[in-house]
């Protein structure tokens, strides 16, 4: 009991770590720089991106995904992303109740990130957070993205594997797959499959991703019940020959999310917002004229 005791005092101050040099990440404070310059990212951790619409049920997934892989002993962190409000600049960070089972759990950590009103659901702290806890010795690292459609193609520049989560009732969206997110899934996922048209639904996927020529599969689960997560999991811990083949284009996708964030630095919503109530004061004002002078700093 004292040997686990002390284990696990190990673990949450590792944890408080982790914490702390996301929080110096996240939040631009002094030595963030050279914090991210000195990782250590040799070791392939593999990065598994879940993503999908509004009430798919990826955060159920997460949870269950989390409780096989801490059953065969690996540790887990789990990036969670909720959508930023673009009127008060505020976040909807919940409490992540269908997680809150993993919360005390030693080989789990679990942390909350702002979309900062990126349209894609991630930003650039989204990848500098995920390679902090690729280097603080993780085994696995999941990033839960919000569902916003065919922009969350974005994830493709984070992700070793894309897992993209729907649900029967999402015919409808088929169109929307065609037009992104088929290029970046890996698996998709066809959860809640006992409601009615699952099969077809998912039959349908098949025929897509075999009128293309991938061999991506297609996964049915009912997450909450635990049923077809073996075959989940089986896939996301094989390596993915795919994703390793795409290095390049991983990386020019990062890098080109880092340089966005850094030539954007000095840009604040809530500053603009002020500006631009002031500006609009004006009969004459036009928006384009308001950019350009914006951005030369003319004000």
């Amino acid at each position: 009991m004292t040997n686990q005791r002390q284990q696990t005092s190990k673990g949450n101050n590792d944890f408080r770590s982790v914490a702390r040099s996301l929080t110096i990440v996240e939040n631009d404070l002094k030595g963030a720089a050279q914090l991210l310059k000195g990782l250590d990212l040799s070791k392939n951790i593999p990065v598994i991106g879940i993503t999908g619409p509004p009430g798919a049920g990826k955060s159920t997934l997460v949870n269950i995904l989390l409780s096989a892989l801490t059953n065969k002993g690996n540790k887990v962190a789990v990036l969670a992303i909720d959508p930023t409000s673009p009127f008060n600049f505020g976040s909807l960070l919940g409490d992540r109740i269908r997680m809150a089972g993993h919360f005390n759990h030693p080989n789990v950590f679990i942390r909350s990130l702002a979309t900062r009103g990126s349209l894609g659901g991630l930003s650039a702290k989204t990848i500098e957070m995920t390679d902090v806890l690729k280097a603080s010795g993780f085994d696995y690292v999941l990033v839960e993205t919000v569902g916003v459609g065919q922009s969350e193609i974005e994830i493709v520049g984070l992700a070793d594997v894309t897992l993209v989560v729907l649900v029967p009732e999402g015919g409808d969206e088929i169109q929307s797959i065609k037009s992104g997110l088929m290029e970046i899934a890996d698996a998709f996922i066809v959860n809640k499959a006992d409601r009615d048209g699952a099969d077809i639904f998912a039959n349908n996927l098949k025929k897509m991703v075999q009128q293309k020529g991938d061999h991506i599969p297609v996964f049915k689960t009912i997450a909450f019940q635990n049923h077809g997560i073996t075959e989940v999991i089986d896939f996301i811990t094989t390596p993915n020959e795919i994703k390793s083949s795409r290095k390049e284009l991983l990386l020019a996708e990062k890098a080109y999310n880092l340089i966005r964030q850094k030539r954007m630095a000095d840009i604040s919503k809530p500053a603009l917002q002020k500006t631009i109530a002031e500006a609009i004061k004006d009969p004459a004002f036009n928006l384009y004229s308001f950019i350009e002078k914006y951005s030369l700093r003319n004000y």
